[in-house]
């Protein structure tokens, strides 16, 4: 399933109507519509209702494949790269020769199969040991080779560039500052009115205080005046009645570059440990940014558009759009554009009042009840919904906007200001004289739009600007809504992709791609990949163990005739019922019955007598900590102190949940396992099973191990005797509108060897949006104790999977971690392990698509869905020089299916692609909560349910600091709360599964 787009940015557009977005995609028609004569099917890909027109590939494709190691046909041969809308002659284009092709050809295939020993014996030994010369690893060979090759398409389309182009650097600073908005009026009507100044130039602006150009101006410094119809408190002139302000306007030249060294780079030329020219990398992905900025809401690094389909509402006063993400990425196959299909949600542009309608439950129908006030807790709620949302008044023409900063303490009756004067003016009498309006909502707080002075808008007046990214938690129909919306099958998103890239707010819709001598491809990168083959499974089965292949498509398997692999006894438990009806209480007896019975059906033992009858309790309790904490105690004494597990039945989610597992896990050293009422009166054998599953994980078991065990499967590097650990680390921060809550790091480790299944975790809470975890050396120095606990001895290896970290930070992560993995080692005397650092990222926007050629073909009776488990992806959209893959573990049910991007900072464990590739896959297949192989790897999996665990600690009080009142200063973020310590049995547990 797709998650949508997540961005902290402010979006771009604020109309002064809820009027709908500039700009239209128009998936019919493309720039080269006129030239029939060059249209073709690419790869014969035909639908029923209509055939989507393509482009000519921009690079020659693959030569055939033999038949033995393909499972599609090959790419059609041979199709050269024309276009009429961009340049023609530009002999010195930035693209590797037809010889150096990264294409994962057949001929390639065959070679690395021959060569694939001598890789293993020629890996590289890196030279930079020393903490101070931190360089990412290479990648070791020239790709894998294991595993049947598939034929993809990559949302990647190629960019050729000319080296040889110079690209002009010009600060530009404008006075009075203005807004992104205003700035970008200011740079077109700069470049209509001082053309001669710009010497015909079109630059691109990054809506900051770069400028780019294609071409040197006529001067070095410029100095000029814009004026713009835009009203303010100073500077204003009156022309022809109109009021204008003026901007003045330097620029300066501050430097210029070409392309040579990322041509270089991209071709592996000179020397190999260079780092990425970034600049012109920027500079090119400014230009290909111009033309959407100009015509879409900006959010992050999308675009936004309601001609993308429309807006739809999703309830709670937001809108979901539609739009795209796109990203300039060097690759093996030179310089990239990452396209992909997006949605997100947006405030919906209406009336502050109807908003709060819309948003707040106990607000509803307050339009029908004007004389309505507000308590201290419902003020609360209402400013923190309106806190930042920008505005515009109805009760004046005007273009001006309005950031809400707080609510005024007093109502609007009671509210009086100062005119210039100094006399003192009631609100609601100055809006009947100066606009002879009434004021309704008289017992509602104003909205004050000024940190530093009084600045009073009536709630009523006030419209919500359109294009303002929702940063706010979405409801769980909101999100429902909004995923179903980005949730296309594989042939639907590609044609939308298709779409966007040709359409008229694209990235291809604009002239400034010519001017700097762009030329981009209209069409999806052909690869191929390859589909590794799924381990060997081992199950129990009565007291024996069993072996499973999962040969289904999807790689599930089921455990109606087998045990899971370890099954633990639970003799001492309990069950809580929060709420429900008399029906659904009626129904828990045959609950215990039937879950028992799954349970022992799966190799697990429940028993069937409580420690306690069934306790019935109302579903407000779970709103008072002492009493929940006092019930829990009370099923705790009738255990002895000894309980293993309470069962929580409550009649829906409430917040109380998290209140809950803090009591449970920290006060009483007990496990719990929370389902819901709805749930139980489905009978499902699958909903037991689950439940089950989760159970025995909790409790101490496992649910399936490999059968051919890793040292066996990776021989060089892993042997039964000396084991290894590997272990996921993730940091999760509050969302957006929470300006002070801390963040919260956690790590996990395998304390087992060689199944390593069984996971232990540590968490801690940081400085609030803190990336970098704090106290890593202190938790993998007490998971190192675990680990030597149970073995005797500390892991000869050690496989760090780190989650969350965006290619910005690589290397200030990998310095500071890797820095602190090694004090946790050295608490031990003698011990340097190797260690693999290895960055595990989801949240990309590379999408893999099926080729589809001959879609009546038996073969490809898959080809519609998404591709299967085990597609591995190594060449052509991978790094040019780093160790990196896309690897699809899991099969696609809804949507279409995000890869996961592996990508190796640090290798001293000297990997083979094939021998890490096989072991992040094998490891997929040991997550203990299901019966199939999940899309992340297992320990990176951990750590992030883990760490959402340690939020859910901080939750309850993390409210009270979010629904504190605004002051007008804003305060600085608290000292960090450390989270409550977990009882020592419950340490030893997977108790966050």
């Amino acid at each position: 399933m797709e998650e949508t787009e997540e961005s902290n940015n402010r979006s771009k557009k604020c109309n002064s109507k809820p009027t709908s977005v500039k700009g239209c995609v128009n998936y019919n028609n493309n720039n080269n519509a006129h030239n029939n004569s060059n249209r073709y099917i690419a790869f014969g890909f035909r639908s029923n209702q209509n055939q989507y027109q393509t482009y000519p590939a921009l690079l020659p494709l693959p030569p055939a494949i033999p038949m033995q190691v393909a499972v599609a046909p090959p790419f059609p041969q041979n199709h050269n790269f024309t276009s009429t809308t961009l340049l023609q002659n530009q002999p010195f284009l930035a693209t590797p020769s037809d010889s150096k092709l990264r294409y994962f050809t057949a001929s390639k295939v065959l070679q690395r199969q021959n060569d694939v020993s001598k890789q293993k014996d020629l890996l590289r030994v890196k030279t930079a040991t020393t903490p101070e010369s931190f360089v990412v690893a290479r990648r070791p060979d020239s790709g894998g080779v294991e595993g049947q090759v598939i034929s993809l398409l990559a949302n990647h389309f190629l960019v050729k560039f000319d080296p040889l182009q110079k690209i002009f650097h010009y600060d530009v600073e404008i006075s009075p500052h203005p807004s992104k908005e205003v700035a970008r009026l200011i740079k077109q009507k700069l470049v209509e009115e001082h053309s001669l100044v710009l010497s015909g130039a079109l630059p691109v602006f990054d809506g900051g205080r770069t400028i780019y150009s294609p071409i040197e101006f006529q001067n070095n410094k410029i100095e000029c005046y814009i004026s713009l119809p835009i009203p303010s408190s100073g500077n204003k002139l009156q022309i022809e009645g109109q009021q204008i302000k003026l901007f003045r306007v330097n620029i300066k030249l501050i430097s210029k570059f070409d392309g040579k060294e990322l041509s270089s780079f991209l071709n592996k030329e000179g020397d190999g440990w260079s780092p990425l020219p970034q600049e012109y990398l920027h500079a090119l992905d400014v230009v290909l940014r111009e033309s959407p900025t100009d015509k879409c809401i900006t959010a992050g690094r999308s675009f936004y558009s309601s001609c993308m389909g429309g807006e739809k509402d999703i309830g709670g006063g937001a809108v979901a759009l539609r739009g795209f993400f796109q990203s300039l990425r060097p690759t093996q196959q030179g310089l990239a554009l990452n396209v992909d299909f997006s949605v997100t949600a947006f405030h919906e542009s209406i009336g502050v009042i109807p908003y709060l309608e819309k948003r707040l439950d106990f607000l509803r129908g307050i339009s029908q009840r004007k004389t309505r006030g507000l308590t201290n807790e419902e003020k609360k709620e209402v400013e923190k919904a309106l806190k930042n949302i920008r505005v515009f008044v109805c009760h004046r023409e005007t273009v001006q906007r309005y950031r809400i900063c707080s609510l005024t303490e007093e109502v609007t009756e009671n509210l009086c200001f100062q005119d210039r004067d100094g006399k003192i003016l009631r609100i609601v009498n100055y809006f009947k004289d100066h606009y002879n309006y009434d004021i309704q909502y008289r017992n509602l707080p104003c909205l004050q739009i000024s940190r530093s002075k009084p600045c009073y808008l009536p709630m009523e007046l006030c419209m919500i600007c359109e294009g303002q990214k929702f940063l706010g938690k979405l409801s769980d129909d909101q999100t429902a809504r909004i995923l179903k919306m980005g949730c296309q099958r594989p042939r639907e998103r590609k044609a939308i992709i298709d779409g966007i890239v040709t359409g008229s707010v694209g990235p291809t819709s604009g002239n400034h791609a010519r001017d700097f001598k762009l030329q981009i491809s209209r069409e999806m990168t052909p690869l191929y990949g390859r589909i590794l083959q799924p381990p060997k499974l081992k199950l129990g089965d009565r007291g024996l163990v069993r072996d499973l292949i999962p040969s289904r498509h999807d790689r599930q398997w089921n455990l109606l005739d087998s045990h899971v692999f370890e099954g633990t006894r639970i003799e001492r438990w309990a069950l809580m019922s929060f709420g429900g009806t008399s029906d659904q209480k009626s129904n828990i007896p045959k609950f215990i019955n039937q879950l028992c019975q799954r349970c022992e059906q799966l190799g697990i033992f429940l028993n069937k007598n409580t420690v306690l009858n069934p306790q019935f309790e109302p579903m407000n309790l779970l709103n008072n900590v002492k009493h929940l904490e006092t019930k829990l105690k009370k099923l705790q004494r009738a255990s002895f102190s000894n309980l293993q597990l309470v069962i929580c039945v409550m009649e829906k989610k409430h917040k109380g949940y998290a209140d809950l597992k803090r009591i449970a896990e920290t006060n009483i050293g007990v496990v719990t396992q929370c389902c819901l009422y709805p749930n139980l009166g489905k009978h499902s054998s699958q909903f037991l099973a689950n439940l089950a599953l989760k159970i025995n994980a909790k409790v101490g078991g496992c649910t399936v191990a490999l059968y051919n065990s890793l040292p066996s499967q990776i021989p060089r590097l892993f042997k039964h005797d000396g084991p290894v650990i590997f272990m996921g680390a993730d940091v999760t921060h509050p969302h957006p509108l929470d300006d002070s809550s801390p963040s919260v790091a956690a790590i996990v480790g395998n304390v087992n060897w060689p199944a390593a299944n069984k996971y232990v975790s540590r968490m801690r809470s940081q400085t609030h949006r803190q990336e970098i975890i704090q106290d890593l050396s202190t938790m993998i120095g007490e998971i190192l104790d675990d680990f030597y606990e149970e073995l005797l001895k500390l892991p000869e290896r050690i496989i760090f999977f780190r989650d969350g970290v965006s290619e910005t930070q690589f290397l200030k992560v990998l310095k500071e971690e890797l820095q602190a993995i090694r004090v946790a080692c050295s608490r031990f005397p003698g011990y340097k392990p190797p260690i693999t650092f290895v960055v595990v990222q989801k949240r990309h926007h590379t999408r893999l698509f099926p080729c589809e050629l001959d879609p009546s073909s038996t073969r490809n009776q898959f080809f519609n869905e998404n591709i299967p488990p085990g597609t591995v992806v190594d060449s052509v959209i991978t790094h040019p020089r780093e160790f990196d893959f896309y690897l699809c573990s899991h099969w696609g049910v809804k949507g279409t299916s995000r890869p996961i991007h592996y990508h190796v900072l640090w290798d001293e464990n000297q990997f083979t692609s094939d021998e890490l590739q096989k072991l992040v896959y094998n490891l997929c297949y040991t997550f203990v909560r299901c019966t199939k192989p999940i899309s992340l790897v297992p320990p990176a999996y951990y750590a992030h349910l883990a760490a959402y665990r340690g939020r859910l600690y901080l939750e309850r009080s993390d409210s009270a600091t979010l629904t504190r009142s605004s002051n007008i200063s804003r305060p600085a973020p608290p000292k960090t709360t450390p989270l409550p310590k977990l009882t020592e049995n419950i340490k030893k547990l997977m108790f966050y599964c």
